[in-house]
């Protein structure tokens, strides 16, 4: 905590990493504005090398159109936080999974609309959980996503892919 000139105390401001983090986890993903870069799973690391910080990034995928503006992104989140002088570095290996999207990530897909990528292949409607789904086409809203309807209330929605 921290007294201020008026004699109230204050929460203390956050310091190197974990401002970075906060910084980091207020990004909205430019394609799914409900997630952010880290519920994403994008922000492979913060680092600190001497006096500077590396932000590493891992790309959903290289081809991602959003790859640039979500960079253009960290670096102002960055610099208004006061970490001008930090790094973001791209790294493509090991490759992006949807294995690193946050609980909370696959919470918000849902309440969205959007149903959360399932390793076990299992698609379940993100409007009234039924698993009476029907693949309407393997290219939905984004690269990343698929189109269904729910053959239960009838409502199309898209299926975040797993990768």
């Amino acid at each position: 905590m921290v007294m201020s000139d008026m004699g109230l105390t204050l929460p203390t401001p956050l310091a190197g990493k974990d401002a970075i983090w906060q910084a980091l986890s207020e990004i909205p993903d430019p394609e799914i504005p409900v997630l952010t870069i880290v519920d994403l799973g994008i922000i492979r690391g913060v680092d600190k090398v001497g006096n500077n910080f590396i932000v590493r990034i891992t790309p959903t995928y290289t081809g991602c159109p959003a790859s640039h503006a979500i960079e253009m992104s960290i670096r102002q989140a960055l610099d208004a936080a006061g970490f001008e002088d930090a790094t973001i570095k791209t790294e493509i290996a090991p490759p992006w999974t949807t294995d690193w999207i946050s609980e909370a990530g696959h919470i918000k897909l849902k309440a969205y609309g959007i149903a959360p990528p399932s390793p076990k292949g299992e698609v379940a409607c993100p409007q009234c959980n039924s698993t009476q789904v029907e693949l309407i086409s393997e290219h939905g809203s984004t690269a990343c996503k698929a189109l269904y309807r729910c053959t239960s209330c009838l409502e199309p929605f898209d299926y975040f892919k797993c990768i």
